[in-house]
């Protein structure tokens, strides 16, 4: 198994750790409230239309497009899906974006899956369908990696092989931790797949226009850590110039009553049981109250 099968197989991995975590969120919310067979049956639907997927469209293009220009396309299609996840793993580590919160997500879902009528327990519509929908949703993104990276290198098997350890093991880790879901390094994990697969793109963007990379597919661990130390300035650089708080966000029972402007004092807000007659000036006092 050479360097670049190794590097191919932990970038499906990571990426399909990611895909299984947030469609595991949704299962497990349909599952809760509304019956763990119906969430199960779309579960299990959803992952044979996605092996369809892979078969389908994997086994073509490894037999049947010329292996250049299958390198340039699936990787100027890496590059893409690579910087876009690059870009929101940078903006969330820098605090410029929120982080992906897997427990809202479950929370979000579970009140819709429970505002909907349905008897819990039994075969149900809504259950199947919003497992089924989120499975889906959250594998296709899973079959496009592993089409564009094993058909690249000619090794579909392994890619395959390499998701499926991934949803296995996240699948088992999900049954015992249940909803404690964000305790999953989710944002270093995108980040770290961001790089891998910028990296891939990059290195087969180049193969297939003719380029001949020193080292061959050692290049690739270069191109790795080229991304990395750049995604780490990046986020460096950002931190610094993290934006202020929006004045709306401020909480009032925070604010100094030493800062507050006097001249913007509303008088009728001021309550007489509180006023201190030895402050009062006797030259603002009304005459007519004097014997």
């Amino acid at each position: 198994m050479t360097s670049a099968t190794i590097m191919l197989m932990l970038a499906v991995f990571g990426a399909s750790c990611v895909e299984a975590v947030e469609a595991l969120t949704i299962v497990l919310a349909s599952g809760t409230t509304r019956g763990w067979r119906s969430a199960m049956e779309g579960t299990a639907a959803a992952v044979v239309v996605l092996g369809v997927l892979v078969g389908a469209v994997g086994v073509p293009l490894v037999h049947y497009v010329p292996i250049d220009a299958l390198r340039v396309a699936v990787g100027a299609l890496l590059l893409v899906l690579g910087l876009s996840w690059l870009r929101k793993a940078i903006l969330r580590a820098s605090g410029h974006k929120a982080k992906h919160d897997e427990d809202a997500i479950y929370q979000e879902t579970a009140a819709s899956l429970r505002a909907d009528k349905g008897v819990r327990g039994r075969r149900d519509a809504a259950g199947f369908v919003v497992a089924f929908k989120g499975v889906l949703l959250e594998g296709m993104e899973v079959v496009l990696i592993v089409v564009s990276l094993g058909a690249s290198q000619h090794a579909l098997g392994d890619a395959s092989a390499a998701a499926a350890a991934a949803v296995a093991l996240v699948s088992a880790v999900g049954l015992v931790v249940s909803r404690q879901l964000s305790a999953v390094p989710e944002n270093t994990i995108k980040t770290v797949v961001g790089i891998m697969l910028t990296s891939f793109g990059l290195f087969w963007t180049g193969e297939g226009a003719g380029v001949h990379w020193p080292g061959s597919d050692l290049a690739i661990p270069v191109l790795v850590g080229v991304f990395g130390a750049v995604t780490a300035g990046a986020v460096t650089l950002l931190k610094t110039q993290a934006p202020a708080p929006s004045p709306q966000h401020l909480d009032p029972a925070h604010l100094d009553p030493a800062h507050l402007d006097p001249a913007h004092l509303d008088p009728a807000h001021l309550d007489p049981a509180h006023l201190d007659p030895a402050h009062l000036d006797p030259a603002h006092a009304d005459g007519r109250g004097a014997s």
